[in-house]
């Protein structure tokens, strides 16, 4: 895995949207995979729901390969979808962007990711979408069986030992407007364009609190209920938090013209994120 520049802080640690980027030797896999294109060839594709994102403290330079260990299953969950689940461990040698990099240096963690991805029909009429079985020629085996992850809208829920440091969700003044280089070509607005929106917007919170803002997301659950698109305006409803001395938000995307509080029905995304000095 390459880095970007902009993918390191100005502390070494790479930043949660970076992490994603580990999955690509999978989808390398998929590209030369016979089963994903007869998955294609009838409009199924594994579309991301959910990702759990952590970051190491390193410090890491932005002038070295980083190691992406990735594993990946195809099962069937409790209430009956088709997931696609990933798994990745980053690491990398222990160094800065400009001091020199010592040959054969050890490897430390860097960061761990964990996606699901559920396989649909995005381009069908809404009623034709979901998939509960790949019983066609040449599909890829279900070999597992697995639980279904929590309800996205449980994402808002406050860890158990977190001091609130707003009595509610509340919305952010600054509105999100979605444009096309927002997007990717599933025809709506890319899963990493949240991850910022989010951290920016709780960054915003925090300064509000008299927090400050000299913090970075080190951990992220974030999940997807239903797509944004170029041209929407929306907003970010969020609620912070102070847990063991650390700050983190709850947080979900609603349409502008929604109050404060979340209409599950209509939210967009869920996360909820905490952030270390």
């Amino acid at each position: 895995m390459t880095l970007r520049f902009e993918d390191v802080s100005q502390d070494g640690r790479l930043v949660l949207e970076a992490l994603p980027h580990s999955l690509q030797p999978i989808w390398a896999v998929f590209a030369d995979n016979s089963s994903v294109r007869a998955c294609h060839e009838r409009g199924i594709i594994p579309i991301l729901t959910r990702f759990v994102l952590e970051g190491e403290p390193g410090p890491f330079s932005a002038q070295v390969a980083v190691l992406s260990e990735a594993n990946y299953r195809i099962a069937r969950s409790d209430d009956g979808r088709v997931v696609l689940d990933m798994w990745a461990a980053l690491s990398a040698p222990i160094g800065r962007t400009y001091d020199p990099q010592l040959a054969g240096a050890a490897r430390w963690p860097a960061g761990r990711v964990f996606a699901e991805h559920v396989f649909t029909r995005p381009f069908a009429p809404p009623g034709d979408r979901r998939v509960e079985a790949l019983d066609f020629d040449g599909a890829p085996d279900i070999g597992d069986q697995r639980a279904t992850l929590s309800p996205p809208h449980r994402i808002l829920t406050l860890p158990a030992t977190a001091r609130a440091l707003d009595s509610e969700l509340s919305l952010d003044p600054v509105p999100v407007t979605f444009g096309l280089v927002h997007t990717d070509s599933n025809l709506h607005v890319n899963s990493l364009a949240y991850i910022r929106i989010f951290e920016e917007a709780a960054l915003r919170r925090f300064y509000e609190r008299g927090k400050g803002s000299n913090v970075l997301g080190r951990r992220l659950d974030i999940a997807y209920r239903k797509p944004c698109f170029a041209g929407q305006r929306m907003r970010v409803a969020m609620q912070a938090f102070e847990n063991d001395g650390a700050l983190g938000i709850v947080a979900a995307i609603v349409d502008e013209a929604s109050a404060a509080g979340v209409d599950h029905g209509r939210t967009h995304a869920y996360a909820r994120m905490e952030f270390e000095a």
